[in-house]
């Protein structure tokens, strides 16, 4: 059984690998039902369960709302207790309390549960003032809706409003979900990282894995299909900078038996406050994150890592 720590100071406990679904749905940019469909996906959940994962992220815009819905079916497939987030898109349809409150129970109905674990603004809401916003998801705290309160893509400065207008309320900001990974560090230069630590909020990482790219499966001759294909960093001189941090992942791996992935993953779990949601597709993907735990990297290993992707601290 892995161990489990909070999320933030909620009293919401979670393994330290997460399970992210954003693949669970999405045609445009993963290509689902091109290769892999809902029933690989019910398969993946339940390989993370069996390898010890209690948290499960979701999305009601991840294949507008299909995510939310597979999710829903697994977790009436499982006796585990697991910890489920989600998060509400501040729309410019969106503009008052009503709204969100609607959309809160839209996730709840399509997830077939009672009470949101954690509940989180997917990136910063332009249209709802940080107070109102706020005060709205404490209300929903109140009334059972929801355990715990996070944000997405938020700055540090905005992290730091939300967290004052909560402590208003007797409540604390639990994380902020932020792309990060080796080949994505901005959140330690951006302050994002430091205000993490400073205010106590977990730093959930999303796209842990580079979309793919530390993998080791793609290369100048080998691109990803779809519409990564035409992404930033899939192109490219990126392409064949990237082959240089995999061949280091992958020496690394070999001492521990493990895949660049697992390397990779391992690198951004030890960081503290850290908690990686890799996606899967499959369960043959999902045991394979999950080996990303579980054992340790040593510090000259995650210091070589470190300097190798330097370049991507920007």
């Amino acid at each position: 059984m892995l161990s489990t720590i909070h999320i933030g100071s909620s009293d919401v406990r979670v393994s330290p690998l997460g399970m992210g679904t954003w693949q669970w749905g999405d045609r445009s940019i993963w290509g689902f039902g091109n290769g892999y469909d809902e029933n690989d996906a019910k398969a993946a959940f339940t390989a993370s369960v069996d390898a010890g994962i209690n948290l499960v992220d979701t999305a009601e815009i991840y294949g507008r709302g299909l995510s939310e819905v597979i999710v829903g079916e697994c977790l009436r497939q499982t006796a585990q207790p697991l910890i489920v987030a989600t998060k509400f898109a501040p729309l410019p349809t969106r503009l008052g309390p009503r709204t969100v409150n609607r959309a809160l129970d839209g996730s709840l109905r399509r997830l077939g549960i009672k009470t949101i674990d954690l509940y989180q603004v997917h990136f910063p809401d332009p249209f709802i003032p940080t107070d109102m916003l706020m005060n709205i998801l404490a209300d929903a705290v109140e009334a059972g809706k929801v355990r715990s309160i996070g944000v997405s893509n938020y700055s540090a400065d905005q992290m730091r409003n939300a967290c004052e207008v909560l402590a208003r309320r007797g409540l604390s900001l639990a994380s902020n979900q932020v792309e990060y990974s080796l080949l994505h560090r901005t959140p330690e230069v951006n302050g994002v990282y430091a205000a993490c630590r400073e205010l106590n909020v977990t730093l959930i990482a999303y796209s842990p894995l580079g979309k793919g790219l530390l993998t080791g499966k793609y290369s100048p001759s080998n691109p990803p299909a779809g519409m990564r294909r035409w992404m930033p960093g899939y192109r490219g001189t990126t392409l064949e900078r990237i082959v240089i941090v995999n061949r280091e992942l992958t020496e690394i791996g070999s001492v521990h038996g493990k895949t660049p992935a697992q390397v990779a993953l391992n690198w951004l779990a030890r960081q503290p406050g850290v908690i990686p949601i890799p996606g899967a597709k499959n369960a043959e993907q999902a045991r394979a994150n999950a080996g990303a735990i579980g054992w340790n990297l040593s510090d000259d290993e995650a210091d070589r890592l470190s300097q190798v992707t330097l370049e991507w601290r920007r």
